[in-house]
């Protein structure tokens, strides 16, 4: 997977402030719970027969992220001792078309059908919420203890490492685990995705780019002359997982963000070989140290755009050390690619929640920001609030697009969409039809945009060649805002809008009554 932990610009604060309120949430405190939760609802396939993790596992999971099929569980995997399994699509886009998040809802401790809104609300808040240090557990205590590997035991070719794109330059070890690393001086632990290659049984290397905490984290060590110690950490609580993907303010632990989502401290426990804290309860946890040099070739690898690069890079080895794991280890995989898969539930959901904070910091009247996963999170859309115009008097739409603009320019996050559209809130932007319909009916094909040129995420693919090596683009800001109510805006001619309350309500409640029977999602 590509690296999506958080980029230098991010706000540096510690998180302060009350956490939103949420109705009965259940967190899952380790991967197996939250995969019985998918198997209630009928969500997920559990994979007997033999399967191959040369291309066919991959395979598989993509087509059943395309198709919006059950998470495949791939349970009998050739050339590895029976029981090790491999999962897919942990966090995609539901099978259940009513509850399209309800995957992301449940790994973030959700209920089942919360919005794609309320998710993106909800991490908003925790990003100011009072910190919940994680506390640590006795090495009996903890599940993944169960087997430990160190020596010449501590082999990758134990395990079933996916090839994922047949054009990949290698295996790839590392799509959907977090890289636990912390500074020298232990003043900041940092949980990153980062996509992770397979070299041999007791090496790997990994995108380790500049810009991200990771990098950063990595050259310090690399100032003072020693390798970086690291745990891969495989399967571990899904929320954990999640949170290494997010954008979360520079310098915050995703330990203490997981643990003010979570109400409760994280559990963590020591590593065998490493000075590092791992989840106690994850599947396989890979320990080792970082070289100081980038001296691997890392890549091509298919990315979250959609299309399979050519390039490759230079990055450091990752030296295995030792390695612990659970009884019948579960190595879950994405099959990165064309959207949704968890590369844009990830990357759309958090950095929207970026987006959100920033333009309510900045006392705008914006009631969400959303990155269609449709769009490989290439666009932003940004709804305002009916009453606008009475909150910021004096302003037009040209005026408030612009001030939203310019926050965005000031936010890393704000910059990773190439186009950004402004819409009123009578659009609920995570529908993608209800989006495609405002979009064409109400974005000008000339008039009403401003471009701000500046930073931009290479890997966005709509740019040039040159604009990617530059790291620097034009990001667009199309003013979709509708005219008054009364001074010349349209009323919709939709089912919500076009009819009186109780047509509607007979409507509705005739439409329950013939609804076709399946799994409760709950």
């Amino acid at each position: 997977m590509t690296t999506h932990d958080r980029d230098p610009g991010s706000t540096t604060s510690r998180m302060t402030g009350p956490p939103s309120a949420m109705d009965a949430p259940h967190f899952h405190d380790d991967l197996r719970g939250y995969l019985d939760a998918l198997e209630r609802r009928g969500d997920l396939n559990r994979v007997t027969r033999e399967v191959s993790a040369h291309l066919e596992a991959a395979a598989e999971t993509r087509l059943s992220v395309e198709r919006r099929l059950p998470a495949p569980l791939f349970e009998n995997i050739a050339g590895v001792a029976p029981g090790f399994r491999l999962l897919g699509g942990v966090a995609a886009l539901s099978s259940h078309p009513d509850k399209p998040m309800a995957r992301v809802a449940t790994t973030l401790g959700m209920p089942v059908d919360t919005s794609a809104a309320d998710i993106v609300d909800r991490l908003c808040h925790v990003m100011d919420a009072p910190a919940v240090p994680p506390v640590v557990v006795s090495r009996d205590r903890a599940a993944c203890k169960q087997n430990v590997l160190l020596g010449d035991d501590a082999t990758l070719d134990r395990f079933p490492i996916p090839r994922v794109h047949e054009e990949d330059g290698e295996r790839y070890v590392n799509t959907w685990g977090i890289v636990v690393t912390s500074t020298p001086d232990k003043r900041w632990t940092n949980w990153a995705i980062t996509r992770v290659m397979y070299l041999d049984g007791k090496r790997m290397t990994g995108l380790v780019r500049p810009t991200a905490h990771l990098g950063k984290i990595w050259q310090e060590w690399v100032d003072i002359g020693e390798p970086m110690p690291y745990a891969l950490v495989q399967g571990g609580p899904p929320a954990v997982c999640y949170a290494g993907g997010l954008p979360i303010p520079y310098e915050v632990d995703e330990a203490d963000f997981v643990g003010a989502l979570h109400g409760r401290p994280v559990e963590l426990v020591a590593c065998e070989s490493v000075d590092l804290l791992v989840p106690a309860t994850s599947e396989v946890v890979v320990e080792g140290h970082v070289s100081v040099t980038r001296d691997a070739t890392e890549g091509p690898f298919g990315e979250y755009a959609g299309y399979m690069p050519t390039t490759t890079s230079q990055e450091p080895v990752f030296s295995v050390e030792a390695i612990t794991h659970r009884d019948d280890p579960i190595w879950p995989l994405v099959a990165e690619g064309r959207p949704v898969d968890e590369t844009h539930t990830v990357s759309a959901v958090g950095h929207a929640a970026v987006v959100l904070r920033a333009l309510r910091r900045a006392h705008l009247p914006v009631t969400l920001a959303w990155m269609p996963p449709s769009t490989a999170a290439h666009w932003l859309v940004v709804t305002v609030a009916d009453d606008w115009r009475e909150r910021l008097p004096g302003l037009d739409t040209a005026a408030l697009c612009h001030r939203i603009g310019e926050v965005l320019s000031e936010v890393p996050s704000g910059r990773l969409a190439s186009h950004v559209f402004v819409l009123d809130d009578d659009i609920d932007p995570t529908d993608d039809a209800e989006l495609m319909w405002a979009l064409g009916t109400r974005v000008h094909p000339t008039l009403r945009r401003e471009e701000w040129t500046g930073p931009i995420l290479p890997l966005v693919a709509c740019y040039t060649p040159e604009e990617r090596q530059r790291g620097r683009g034009p990001v667009v800001v199309h003013d979709a805002l509708q005219a008054p109510a009364g001074a010349g805006r349209q009323v919709q001619s939709s089912f919500a809008q076009a009819y009186p309350a109780e047509i509607r309500a007979r409507v509705l409640a005739a439409q329950q009554r013939t609804a076709r029977t399946r799994p409760e999602c709950r």
